[in-house]
């Protein structure tokens, strides 16, 4: 059995899916279904840019969304995946919105609203420049948590992403991000600051998770057809209801994305596509399984090779 992954933002990139919207008429029909139901050209900013316009958080989660699942509905409808091999669907952040919708648990057009309010509510959460985000490289978990544990009392900043030993994602305060920037020089740990509009996945997103809660409840959420995974709980959720409420509170709690690979992997999942633009969670799940197969889908041939290897 496999798992497919979904990737979350930061893995854009100007033109990302052109190759299957040329060949594909399926690919036509989501993007020219996705700028009329965004009520704007979301396909002109994917295909041709700016850059400046894809990186707006309101515009980078729909459009990864899009891409996701243009790669997969091709993967289904035109190159025979066989779901019968499948067990889990994985998404990272708004991946997860990507897995649901590929899982038949959300509408696709319900998917899109709710990422660019998603994107909305999370840039105005916090005025641009009070927040910043850092990712710690090299050590573990307990580590990143001993240095939080020295900042000036009061201060935020907190685990965003728990991607893998030696890459954590800590989002918060800019004055407390940049406080434990010093206890980490001073500690020779290697850190690099993102180059994000504001501090995702911690408690400064409350307002955010707030304001998606009105809007994800009235939505229609069916049981979805295969194991989903929550950021979360790092654990298969099943029930809509919950669901729901996992995906209001992954906007201000840490995304567990290295215990949701562990907790797979013991179920003896070592295989993983990774369905969507980018290579990232590729490179995450092969630092967390060392012995995992791991195939990320760009292109058309990298579509047709990933199947024909995984579906022998």
């Amino acid at each position: 059995m496999k798992a497919l992954l979904f990737p979350g933002q930061g893995s854009q990139s100007v033109g990302m899916g052109s190759e299957f919207y040329k060949n594909f008429d399926i690919v036509k029909k989501i993007f020219k279904e996705a700028d009329e139901k965004l009520g704007f050209k979301i396909s002109k900013i994917i295909l041709d840019g700016p850059d400046t316009d894809l990186k707006l958080t309101k515009n980078t989660q729909p459009a990864i969304l899009i891409i996701s699942y243009s790669i997969f509905k091709v993967l289904q409808n035109e190159l025979n995946l066989d779901l019968k091999k499948i067990k889990y669907f994985i998404g990272h952040s708004l991946g997860e919105y990507s897995a649901l919708v590929c899982a038949n648990s959300l509408k696709f057009e319900d998917a899109l609203y709710l990422l660019h309010e998603r994107g909305k509510a999370m840039q105005e959460a916090v005025p641009v420049g009070e927040g910043s985000m850092l990712a710690v490289l090299g050590i573990k978990i307990d580590d990143v948590q001993n240095y939080l544990s020295k900042l000036s009392k009061n201060k935020i900043c907190e685990i965003a992403n728990d991607n893998a030993d030696g890459q954590i994602i800590l989002s918060g305060k800019k004055d407390a991000v940049d406080e434990l920037k010093d206890i980490l020089k001073i500690n020779k740990v290697k850190n690099i600051t993102l180059p994000v509009s504001a501090p995702f996945h911690c408690s400064l997103m409350k307002s955010a998770a707030d304001k998606m809660e009105k809007k994800i409840n009235p939505v229609i959420f069916k049981v979805p057809s295969l194991e989903i995974i929550s950021n979360v709980t790092a654990s298969p959720e099943n029930d809509p209801n919950k669901i729901k409420k996992l995906l209001v509170d992954q906007i201000y709690t840490k995304v567990r994305w290295r215990e949701s690979i562990i907790n797979v992997s013991k179920d003896g999942i070592f295989d993983f596509i990774e369905i969507g633009p980018g290579k990232v969670l590729s490179g995450l799940v092969k630092r967390i399984i060392k012995d995992s197969n791991v195939k990320s889908v760009n292109s058309i041939n990298e579509a047709k090779d990933t199947l024909n290897e995984f579906q022998k």
